[in-house]
Parts: C-alpha cells; structure tokens; sequence
C-alpha cells in the first residue's frame, strides 16, 4: 500500500512567500515528502463583520489589531498562489491547498492542482462541497475532525449522489492542537475503512499530536495519506507552529513511513538473504 506523506504549511509561512518557498525547498531536498499544502481563505466571506473585529483569542499569536486582520495577513492571493505551485513542481512535489469558502474553493480549482483539501471545520459546508463535487476535476479529501458520525455520512452520501465518491479521500482526524495521544484515536481509520472504503477512493490520517510514531501506526491500520503540519521553527508565532514538525522531524517521518512501506509484504518460502543462512546454520540432522 503506497504512502504519500504530506506537509501541512498551512499558514506557517508567517504571510511570507520567502518563507514559504524556503518551505518548499526544504520539504522536497531534505524531508522528501510527497505534497506540500497551503490554505486559502476570503476573509470577508468567512467571517462576520463582528468576528473579523475581534480580538485575536490568543493576542501574543496575533499579526493584525483584530482576528480579522490576522487573518488577511496571513492570506496569499491567487496569483501566489499559481507561483507557489509552480515552485513546488520545480522541485517535484504535488501542490495543494485547503479551501475554506466558496471563493477560495474556486480559485484554487482554477489551478487544477491534483487535489482540493475541506477541512474539518468546513466539511459540512455543502454548498461549497457541492460546487466541488460538480465542477472540480481533481480529488476531494476530507478531515472528519469535530464531525458527528452522522454527518461523515451526509458526507459521503452527498458524493456518491454527485457520482464523486470514488475521487473523496477520508482522513481520521482530532481537531486540536496539540492533541494528547489519548484524544489520537486511532481506530477511528479501521471505523473509516469498515464504513467507507469500497465507497472512497481511500482513507487518510491527519495528525495534530506530537513526535512521528503515531503516524507509522496510522499507515499499518491502512492510512493512505499521513498530513502532518509543519514549520521552519516550533517557537515562531502562530498557534499552529506548536503542533508542527520542524523539518528533521518531518524528514524522519518520510523516511519511516517509506521504510514501512517496503516492510508490508508477506514472506512466502525461503527469501534469497536466507539462502547462505539456511546453508550456514540450518539444522540437517543426523
């Protein structure tokens, strides 16, 4: 079962596109990880005007007056978008970003980029899924974080009567950050694949908890896709950075992930490095 190990960049660029590509380089050259993701977001469309003038709950983390600023701040447009893709293609890695509106849902199709990703905040947005299911091309994948099991199937039934399913990714997900191992459940991927997998395309595993031996569990309980966010630096501000890889971790990840991958096979008879063992030290009897 092939593993894509996806980096989560998310909005930990600090509302840089030098940070960001310096992201991209060092995903792909020292991590080697297969995707890269951003999020996008039209700040007026996602929020009221009451919210977008709020303080930021966590002022030290803050980049604009209001939480509504901050988050402008953070945003890039459609046309850094479309660079930012062609900068991860230079180096070989699959862009993608997470949409958080309609709008942002279609600027991001206008790049055609191999997948869209819902969040879990807005996987029961479905005028926005809907547009997805009727008028993007490429996979949908979706985090079914804070989602009621219910509502997973609200989900997936939306895509089956869009005739989309077989283009949904399904990602077992806790919405915190960090989470404790104990919140992890990681079960939930054998639910999701009981459920859903003669339904989707596969099943994923988006991980907000800390060090990488979570994620190897994930991948051998049949998680497809191993998103972990992350960032140059854990102290940066931003509530996301917490919760991130910095990129030896990452690259660590990668490498056991792939290592795993290799080591998922059954044995069948004698294996060729047995050969000279078998001839050394088997027992032959008397």
């Amino acid at each position: 079962m092939n593993v894509k190990v996806i980096a989560e960049i998310g909005c930990n660029h600090k509302g840089n596109m030098k940070v960001a590509k310096e992201m991209i380089e060092v995903a792909a050259i020292f991590c080697k990880v297969d995707v890269v993701k951003f999020q996008k977001r039209n700040i007026k469309e996602l929020l009221s005007e009451e919210e977008y003038n709020a303080p930021h709950p966590d002022p030290k983390n803050s980049y604009g007056k209001t939480y509504g600023e901050h988050r402008e701040f953070l945003e890039f447009n459609i046309e850094q978008h479309k660079e930012l893709k062609s900068y991860c293609e230079k180096f070989g890695l699959i862009y993608s970003s997470s949409v958080w509106d309609i709008t942002s849902a279609k600027e991001i199709a206008s790049l055609k980029p191999e997948y869209i990703k819902v969040p879990s905040a807005m996987n029961t947005h479905f005028k926005m899924l809907e547009w997805l299911f009727r008028n993007y091309e490429g996979d949908i994948h979706i985090s079914t974080g804070m989602t009621t099991k219910a509502e997973i199937d609200s989900i997936v039934n939306l895509a089956i009567k869009e005739g989309r399913n077989k283009e949904v990714v399904l990602y077992s997900c806790t919405s915190g950050y960090p989470v404790p191992f104990e919140d992890v459940c990681l079960l939930e991927i054998n639910e999701l694949k009981e459920k859903y997998a003669d339904k989707v395309k596969a099943i994923g595993f988006s991980g907000h908890h800390l060090g990488i031996a979570v994620d190897i569990a994930a991948y051998v309980l049949g998680a497809q896709y191993i998103e972990r966010h992350y960032t140059l630096d854990r102290t940066w501000k931003g509530t996301d950075h917490a919760a991130s890889l910095e990129p030896d971790g990452l690259r660590k990840l990668a490498r056991d992930l792939r290592n795993v991958q290799k080591s998922l096979k059954y044995k069948g008879e004698i294996l060729d490095i047995e050969e000279v063992q078998r001839e050394k030290l088997k027992f032959k009897g008397y």
